[in-house]
């Protein structure tokens, strides 16, 4: 290869990771959910979460805490998914989450602000990129490599009426990559480049809100929204160097793609309390789907290579232009994903109580069948859940009011599903991909029940008579 053509062929290659189709992945807590005890309720939470996880479930449950609430969590998800038997090595979801929720009162009306965290135990973000031809798990494949921060605010202005709204933030890739230098065609070795990579993260929001309707005091109906976000990843390369002295080449590349993606939501939940000791939940989740993105780049290419006064020698051959890359349409369907949950109060006592608790939850793919070029892969997904928990009242003024501590393992079975060609002579042919994905965690809440505001200086004055 002449050097020249190696010079390209250098930008070409940083710049494959942009003109390829990149991952489009998609929040990690829609899946894996957040938070021990509502992972093990099957994502059943929407009408009956309070504290930290409600600042992704339902921020109208910030509304009702009673005090401060600190909370820390970890989980790890592996994945055992396959294309004809043969594991893909599908990266482990692992990381911390939590954050804290702290109340008060505003003009007598009871308001709580909430902090939620997912945070990687490895990186913060990384790109992955592939052809529309690379069969990938397109919605499980490095899920987890992102950051997420939501805060919220609720308040109850009434009785049975709780509401809050706030916004989800997500960390998006620029990047940018400079090679200049020279090319001897003559005398390859004295060919000299240099280098320059600059990329940095940015953040971008989205808003979400809810609302909960207390019906009776065992009665509890929600709804929630969350918006469309797009995580974008621009990139740019540029390449400028002699080529022997003859001439000047220039190369630019800029690329423009969806590298995650999330629908929008709406759900819709009810919680009711059948005993004292048990309740059951009811999620409703419709995802928008149809509005998907495909993670196919956008491509701009300028290639300025003037030929040498007198022409370029015979045995030099200058490269041309790339040619467009040739991207498949995607075809995505709406969803309505049911989660069911169960709490039962196992034991209540003044110390201690402790819980048992049990979920499902059932996702039809949204991806039409895969019969063309393009191989995103994926399959219905059931999962189960199951979980325990307990309250400790240590009654040290050391120690939290209250301890939490939850734990859940979670089971997501993708029956497999045959991915059939309607071209004998396509690239790779007819599969059958299925698989199971395994998630364990635990959950630690430390909760303060004290008054906030006039409260707490009522209970302070109180405490001084």
């Amino acid at each position: 290869m002449s050097p020249a053509r190696r010079l390209l062929a250098s930008a070409a290659a940083a710049a494959c990771v942009v003109t390829s189709a990149a991952a489009a992945r998609a929040n990690p807590l829609d899946v894996f959910g957040f938070g021990s005890r509502e992972t093990a309720m099957g994502g059943a939470a929407a009408a009956n979460v309070t504290g930290v996880p409600a600042t992704y479930y339902n921020p109208a449950g910030v509304a009702d805490a009673k005090g401060l609430s600190i909370q820390l969590g970890y989980f790890r998800a592996s994945h055992a998914l396959a294309i004809d038997g043969v594991d893909n090595e599908v990266d482990p979801v692992k990381g911390f989450n939590g954050g804290l929720v702290v109340p008060g009162r505003l003009l007598d009306v009871p308001f709580g602000f909430g902090l939620g965290l997912h945070l990687p135990d490895d990186r913060i973000s990384r790109v992955r990129a592939l052809r529309q031809e690379q069969p990938r798990w397109e919605l499980y494949d490095n899920r987890n490599q992102r950051l997420y921060l939501a805060a919220n605010l609720a308040l109850r202005p009434v009785r049975w009426l709780a509401v809050g709204a706030g916004y989800s933030f997500m960390s998006s890739t620029r990047g940018r990559l400079d090679i200049t230098g020279s090319a001897n065609i003559f005398a390859v070795s004295q060919s000299q480049v240099r280098h320059e990579v600059d990329a940095d993260l940015t953040a971008i929001r989205y808003p979400q809100a809810g609302v909960r309707v207390d019906l009776s005091d065992r009665v509890r109906l929600a709804a929630v929204y969350r918006d469309e976000f797009q995580l974008r990843l621009d990139l740019a390369a540029r390449l400028r160097g002699d080529i022997s002295k003859l001439t000047t080449a220039l190369y630019e590349l800029e690329t423009h793609s969806v590298n995650n993606f999330l629908p929008r939501q709406v759900v819709g939940a009810g919680s009711w309390d059948v005993t004292d000791r048990v309740t059951a939940n009811l999620d409703l989740t419709w995802v928008q789907w149809s509005s998907f993105v495909a993670p196919v780049a956008e491509l701009d290419v300028n290639l300025d290579i003037p030929p040498p006064p007198g022409g370029w020698p015979a045995n030099i051959t200058p490269p041309t232009t790339p040619a467009p890359i040739k991207t498949e349409p995607l075809r995505m369907r709406d969803r309505v994903v049911p989660h069911l949950g169960v709490e039962v109060a196992a034991l209540r006592g003044p110390r201690v109580d402790a819980f048992a608790r049990a979920g499902y939850e059932w996702a039809k793919s949204p991806f039409a069948a895969q019969t063309g070029r393009a191989n995103y892969v994926d399959a219905d997904r059931h999962t189960m859940s199951l979980g325990a928990g307990v309250v400790v009242r240590p009654g040290v003024p050391e120690l939290p009011p209250e301890i939490h501590l939850d734990g859940h393992a979670q089971l997501s079975v993708l029956p497999g599903r045959m991915m059939a060609k309607d071209s004998p002579a396509d690239l790779v042919g007819d599969y059958r991909a299925g698989g199971h994905v395994w998630n364990v965690g635990t959950t630690l809440t430390l909760s303060w029940d004290v008054a906030i505001g006039r409260g707490a200086a009522s209970a302070s004055a109180g405490r001084a008579r």
